[in-house]
């Protein structure tokens, strides 16, 4: 069983990772990519500094919280305030395109391989980028979809159309009464469909993307299988990190790779099968792209 214990840093030359990163993509039949946080931050997905400054500095000023994922969690006094913020943030991190290609980068890197992406990343910037909806799984959410709250159904909702009308109507970062989101099944409030809580909405979709992965991970035990880890932190470790080690680990000509700013790491099982780039996942797949 491979686990954080016993965790092995990058040391070598980066640039030499680098052309191993290359060789092991263009050896590889099978490319199973494991996405998180890191990666749109890579693309230009910031939640703080410049970003956040040039979309929130009023909400900044007004409730004093200073990056957009605390934002998330201000306790708004009322639901009009609360969608005046969740509006914005959706429209600028999942309507927007990220500043930098990396997403693109990437597909073009992948695109002629038998592919699959696992991510807990909810800005859908795979999708955007061209990758192929049938080979995506977002496990927690997206922020372009709202569910009950209580929740009554397991249906979830595209949210674009009155998102966009919030972030227009909205005055004094407060959204007209009318267009608080409520459930046309039982009308209660909506909420956003991301994994905060055990109100989470697994809908049909996302019953058939996790049926469709674990059918990938099932057919590729075997072969030359390639387990790229991008921008995957430890705050949910179990989703994507420590399952690419220990299916690594079981298949002798699998590579797994991590490219990440500061944590990348790998268990000494594996260490003569890793590749562990720190630094920016751009600049590494740029290099080779």
């Amino acid at each position: 069983m491979c686990s954080r214990t016993g965790t092995m840093r990058s040391t070598g030359n980066c640039s030499a990772e680098i052309e191993r990163l290359g060789a092991a993509l263009e050896q590889a039949d099978t490319v199973l990519i494991g996405a998180g946080a890191g990666l749109s931050a890579s693309a230009g997905f910031t939640y703080d500094g410049e970003r956040f400054q040039r979309y929130f500095s009023d909400f900044e000023e007004k409730y004093g919280f200073h990056d957009m994922y605390s934002g998330g969690f201000y306790p708004y006094k009322t639901p009009e305030e609360r969608w005046a913020y969740w509006s914005r943030f959706v429209c600028v991190n999942r309507y927007m395109n990220p500043p930098k290609p990396v997403y693109s980068q990437l597909f073009e890197l992948v695109k002629d391989k038998d592919y699959f992406v696992l991510t807990t990343n909810v800005d859908h910037c795979f999708q955007k980028a061209g990758f192929d909806k049938k080979r995506l799984f977002y496990t927690q959410g997206d922020y372009g979809l709202f569910q009950c709250s209580r929740p009554c159904n397991i249906d979830t909702y595209d949210n674009e159309d009155v998102m966009r009308r919030m972030v227009e109507e909205q005055e004094g970062m407060k959204i007209p009464s009318r267009l608080i989101p409520r459930c046309p099944k039982c009308g209660a409030p909506m909420s956003m469909n991301l994994r905060a809580d055990d109100t989470f909405v697994e809908d049909e979709g996302w019953l058939k993307a996790a049926e469709r992965y674990s059918d990938f991970v099932k057919s590729h035990r075997a072969g030359r299988v390639l387990r790229l880890e991008l921008g995957v932190g430890y705050n949910t470790p179990g989703i994507i990190k420590y399952p690419f080690w220990q299916m690594t680990a079981e298949n002798p000509r699998a590579v797994y790779a991590c490219v990440n700013m500061g944590q990348a790491v790998c268990p000494e099982e594996i260490a003569g099968r890793s590749i562990c780039i720190d630094g920016d996942i751009g600049e590494a797949l740029f290099k080779h792209y």
